[in-house]
């Protein structure tokens, strides 16, 4: 894989990774009733979920690969039109006008890490915008090749470490660094730079020829 993929990758994920959504909300939840610790085994659930997810995806991406090459570039295809409508619904959403942004209640009761752990779990084992990414993103970088599966799950663990990184940081950094996160400016910032990402990554995928 070329580091310009390897680039390209980083940045849709960090941009989807920092967009605000159920992760950084109940991170938020649990952090200021249950503790650090707890907030880290919620991370550790999405994680999990990440590697359930991409390997799901993998499966069926591999199994179109060597099934038919055209069919896979169909997939691959239909992969670019949904990160050009993830972009238009990202650039969408920034151009409108600031809302009152909703507090973050913490939890009523103190959870275990067992529990912290099921809940990031199943936060991202049942989002079904986790499954559509990998399907969408992973075809896009998937070589024609025997490598295929290892780069694949490459991506998923560099998906996961910057999804450690991000909500580790608000884990430790909680009060501040959702203070900032909550400001509709920035979030409509990010916003906008993940629309205008996506779309530019999704149109200049459907050009490129088979």
């Amino acid at each position: 894989m070329s580091l310009d993929s390897l680039l390209s990758f980083a940045l849709i994920a960090s941009l989807l990774v920092m967009s605000p959504g159920p992760n950084g909300a109940l991170i938020a939840k649990t952090v200021p009733t249950s503790g650090v610790m707890a907030g880290f085994a919620n991370i550790a659930g999405f994680v999990t979920a990440f590697y359930i997810h991409g390997t799901l995806s993998i499966l069926g991406i591999s199994a179109i690969l060597l099934r038919s090459a055209e069919l896979f570039m169909v997939v691959k295809l239909a992969g670019a039109a949904y990160l050009i409508w993830i972009g238009i619904k990202a650039l969408r959403d920034a151009a409108r006008r600031p809302s009152a942004i909703l507090s973050v209640a913490p939890a009523r009761r103190r959870r275990s890490l067992a529990a912290a752990y099921g809940e990031g779990l199943l936060t991202n084992a049942l989002n079904p915008k986790v499954s559509m990414f990998y399907l969408a993103a992973f075809p896009q970088f998937i070589p024609h090749s025997l490598d295929a599966v290892p780069m694949a799950f490459g991506l998923v663990t560099l998906h996961a470490l910057i999804n450690l990184v991000w909500f580790s940081a608000i884990v430790l950094l909680l009060t501040k660094v959702v203070a900032v996160a909550k400001r509709d400016g920035i979030q409509r910032m990010i916003k906008a730079v993940t629309g205008v990402v996506f779309v530019g990554f999704g149109v200049r995928l459907a050009m490129t020829r088979a």
